[in-house]
């Protein structure tokens, strides 16, 4: 399996679905939850039964989550994603004094995305356009305030 980059095809390790994973019916560990403990990093035979089971149900829980993101259009988690710019954004513009340098990272990123993706977005391109807007508008008003008090705005 392969997964396209900008930079080309990248291959991918294809691993169990953890939903899948168990404990055999006589206790011993199943190959695909030994394959599964592995790729996390953890010697399935150092566990205790007590962390075993732990680590089952936290397997069983990440399958659970994957199939969940997997029934959920990715324009819909990216657009989520990036409501998280848009608070990273605004927490730093709502710092005293504004950090204008962190602000102009997250304002950047937010751009980029939507004026590359814009249309894949669908009913949520609006709202992501008016965020947008809204937090360069606020940049510009506090950049200018700052510098009509006399600050030494950051960026």
């Amino acid at each position: 399996m392969s997964l396209w980059t900008p930079d080309g095809e990248r291959p991918v390790s294809r691993t169990p679905n953890p939903a899948s994973v168990a404990v055999g019916e006589s206790g011993a560990i199943t190959p695909e939850l030994r394959a599964a403990l592995a790729e996390a990093g953890i010697d399935a035979d150092t566990l205790t039964p007590e962390q075993l089971a732990q680590a089952t149900a936290m397997i069983e829980e990440m399958g659970r989550v994957r199939e969940e993101m997997l029934s959920v259009p990715a324009a819909d988690i990216i657009a989520n994603h990036l409501m998280g710019i848009y608070e990273l954004a605004a927490i730093h513009l709502g710092q005293n004094p504004p950090n204008f340098a962190e602000a102009t990272v997250a304002i950047e990123a937010l751009r980029a995305v939507v004026d590359r993706l814009d249309d894949a977005f669908g009913e949520n391109a609006a709202v992501l356009r008016q965020a947008l807007s809204q937090l360069q508008l606020t940049f510009v008003q506090l950049k200018e305030h700052a510098e009509a008090i006399g600050e030494s705005p950051d960026a």
